[in-house]
């Protein structure tokens, strides 16, 4: 690293490209998960799409292959370990190495949200179980799974990207199960990058990046009506976005590719947010 700046036409392939490298995107037929999953390929990883339904897997894998990139899905649950270790060996037999592992997998769930008719009172424990086993649960088993593949390695190295949520950054009503896990993932993102790199070096780094609101399958309906004008959630959140307007699924990518690349070696233990300044606007 310390001879770049003597190499400048070197800068940005050194820094920036992920060629060679084997990443893991768990949720990687969603909207944004499909997203990250294409740009780490374009980035020049070898690129398993893990998911649960294998036609949207496939539809990502068929997107990148055609755009020059390699890619192949691997059918997992991330909330059964056995089944993630079924995929792990999968892409270790098929590729020899684990670089990269993306938690994109996650979600909510309508019985863990507190409709405007409902109260706290009325949410089923069962369902706010449900939430945090999606998203920390499905966060953690993957972080050992795949996670275990990069330590045992002869020289330790990986990175791995969580995925939180400005509902762990700011009281955001109604999601009180997602955002509870969310704010956990914040924790135990910092947690596994002190616990990872005392016990195997600084060539294991976990971090975390923080979309703040763009468009997806789970809440099209809450933010936009029919039509596709904004309903009147949509309104408060754009109006407490000082872009005034949604992300964009590609708007994840260069934060990504930096935390995944050498160009953040000395990165380890942040939450990046991607939010148009959501996070840091008080309204007034």
């Amino acid at each position: 690293m310390t001879d770049l700046l003597n190499k400048p036409d070197l800068v940005l392939h050194k820094l920036f490209s992920l060629k060679d490298q084997v990443a893991v995107v768990t949720g990687g037929s969603g909207v944004l998960g499909g997203a990250m999953a294409r740009g780490l390929a374009y980035a020049g990883a070898r690129v398993a799409v893990l998911g649960r339904n294998e036609r949207r897997a496939e539809a990502v894998v068929s997107d990148i292959t055609a755009n020059g990139g390699e890619s192949t899905a691997v059918l997992a649950d991330v909330s059964d370990r056995s089944q993630l270790e079924i995929a792990r060996d999968t892409i270790l037999n098929h590729w020899g190495q684990i670089d990269i592992l993306i938690n994109a997998a996650g979600g909510n769930i309508p019985a863990a949200t507190i409709t405007p008719d409902a109260t706290f009172f009325d949410m089923p424990h069962a369902a706010f179980a449900q939430v945090v086993d999606l998203n920390l649960v499905g966060t953690l088993l993957p972080s050992q799974v795949f996670g275990q593949a990069m330590v045992e390695r002869n020289q330790p190295q990986g990175c791995i990207v969580n995925i939180s949520s400005m509902s762990a950054i700011r009281v955001i009503s109604r999601v009180v199960g997602y955002s509870a896990a969310k704010a956990a993932i914040d924790n135990f993102t910092r947690w596994l990058a002190v616990e990872l790199a005392q016990k195997y070096g600084a060539g294991l780094r976990v971090n975390a990046i923080a979309p703040g609101f763009f468009i997806g399958e789970q809440n099209r309906d809450l933010l936009l009506n029919p039509d596709g004008s904004l309903s009147d959630r949509g309104q408060k959140i754009i109006d407490h976005t000082p872009a005034g307007r949604f992300g964009e699924p590609e708007e994840l990518l260069s934060t990504l590719i930096w935390l995944c690349s050498s160009g953040s070696s000395f990165i380890n233990g942040v939450v990046v947010p991607i939010d148009g300044g959501f996070s840091i606007y008080s309204g007034v």
